[in-house]
């Protein structure tokens, strides 16, 4: 392309932004399918076409038998994420749920007997009910 002035112009690079490349992660599942496919290659260069067909490297194979004779892929789908809990912290939540419920239904019970209390003094104060005479007189 030719400027203004005569001189040739070049041509600006692209100047769209890639993003950035994300490391792939692999289930236990997926790992445990590598390497069973790996264990049956027996022809020369059957591993490498599964490596470069996977998009992994030699090294990853090893840590992963290494980690299945640990037997942690097994276990790595079955975990959950975040803080374990604990059957000591279940039992303490528990107990804990318990002590209020037991400390509310003890202020209940005392309002109770407060209440009775009440009831017993103001029954004393007034004396018998008119009822309660005319049972006694007619007896």
């Amino acid at each position: 392309m030719m400027s203004r002035n005569g001189n040739e112009r070049t041509e600006m690079p692209d100047s769209e932004v890639v993003p950035a490349a994300q490391r792939r992660r692999f289930t236990a599942g997926e790992k445990l399918r590598i390497l069973e496919e790996a264990e049956a290659c027996s022809k020369p260069g059957e591993i490498g076409a599964l490596l470069r067909r996977e998009g992994v490297y030699s090294s990853y194979l090893s840590r992963w038998r290494q980690a299945r004779d640990r037997g942690q892929l097994t276990a790595l789908d079955l975990q959950k994420r975040g803080p374990k809990s604990s059957s000591d912290a279940a039992l303490r939540r528990e107990v804990a749920r318990l002590q209020r419920e037991n400390e509310r239904l003890q202020t209940r019970l005392d309002q109770a007997e407060a209440i009775i209390e009440v009831q017993k003094k103001l029954s004393q104060l007034l004396g018998p009910s008119p009822k309660e005479n005319e049972s006694k007189y007619r007896s």
